[in-house]
Formats: structure tokens, C-alpha cells, sequence
């Protein structure tokens, strides 16, 4: 994977972080795309197909098909439901951590234990917004005693084109609040 920089957003996302033993080599990207479950695959796979949806309300809209347009997004809620029940079933506690920041190239996380400069760990990243999930590997880059606890920053080793593409736009939309909220309160003081 190239090391190409991208912004990063303060934002708790829920991931799992597995560090991995020294001995563990990076698996090939076929091997890497067979092992990512389901779920995974499944929950990129309908934020891509939100997108076209997207797409394809807004030529509704202009044609005034409000019932279809509310139809569509009732049966959306509903897939995105099912997907959160079937996402919520590889959280796996004994690895949970919330991250301090992300974007398309790293994350930035808290965590009690500290790890070595390049260490190698799986990575599950749980995206609200667009409803995704990203499984990945990723390397210590940086990892700073922060108090009793440690700031350790995760570069992308081993991500989906695609993936990578959630998260900017996951990244892009939490930008675009921070700013909401920041006009929102200049305005009222």
C-alpha cells in the first residue's frame, strides 16, 4: 500500500486492535481479500450501493416521487439495521479501544498496553457514518506515553481501495459537522 497522507478528523470510532507476535508476515492481498469476513465485505458493499441510492433520490426528487423516495428510505433503514446486528457480531470486546482520530491513512487510539515502533496488528474499524466496517492491517507508527495510559498512532499496512475510500468519505463527513457545530456556535454567541 502507498504511504499517501490524508487529513485526519477527532472522532471515536470503535475498533478492534489486535496486535500481532514479531513472527506474524502480512498474508498477500488475495490471501488478505479471502480473509476478511463477510460481514466486512458485505457492509462495504451496501456503501457503495448507497451512493448510487443517493444518486437516484435526487432524480426522484426532482421528478416529485416523495412516497417512492420514503419507501426507499424506510427499506434502507432496514438493511442498515440488519447490517449493524451483523457488524455488532465482530466487535470482539477483549480488543475494543475507541479512537481519538482518523482518516484514510491512519488512526490514532488510547490503550493502557504500549506497543513497539512497526508492530503489526489486525484492525476492525466500525464506521457510523456511512454505516461500514473495515477490516485491515495496520503498524505502530507512533506510540507516546499519554499519562498512565498511551497514544498510539496506526498507519494503514494493508487496506481495501474501497475501504480506503470509506474513510474519507467517513472522515469528510465528520469534518463537515465540526464545522456545522462551529457555525452554529459563533452564531448564537
Amino acid at each position: 500500500m502507498s504511504q499517501q497522507e490524508f487529513f485526519t478528523v477527532h472522532h471515536a470510532l470503535t475498533a478492534n486492535i489486535e496486535p500481532l507476535d514479531e513472527q506474524f508476515t502480512l498474508p498477500s492481498v488475495q490471501d488478505f481479500e479471502s480473509e476478511i469476513p463477510a460481514p466486512f465485505v458485505v457492509a462495504s458493499d451496501f456503501s457503495q450501493l448507497d451512493l448510487l441510492t443517493d444518486s437516484a433520490k435526487q432524480e426522484l426528487k426532482n421528478s416529485d416521487f416523495k412516497h417512492l423516495i420514503q419507501l426507499l428510505d424506510a427499506q434502507n433503514s432496514k438493511l442498515n439495521l440488519l447490517l449493524t446486528f451483523m457488524l455488532a457480531q465482530q466487535d470482539d470486546e477483549q480488543f475494543r479501544a475507541n479512537t481519538i482520530s482518523f482518516g484514510a491513512s491512519q488512526f490514532t487510539y488510547k490503550s493502557s498496553t504500549a506497543l513497539k515502533i512497526d508492530q503489526l496488528a489486525r484492525v476492525k474499524l466500525f464506521v457510523e457514518q456511512p454505516a461500514a466496517a473495515i477490516y485491515c492491517y495496520a503498524y505502530v507508527a507512533d506510540c507516546q506515553a499519554s499519562g498512565k495510559d498511551y497514544e498510539i498512532t496506526m498507519r494503514y499496512k494493508l487496506l481495501r481501495d474501497n475501504d480506503q475510500d470509506l474513510l474519507i468519505k467517513a472522515a469528510l463527513i465528520q469534518q463537515q459537522k465540526l464545522l456545522r457545530q462551529r457555525s452554529l456556535d459563533r452564531d448564537t454567541k
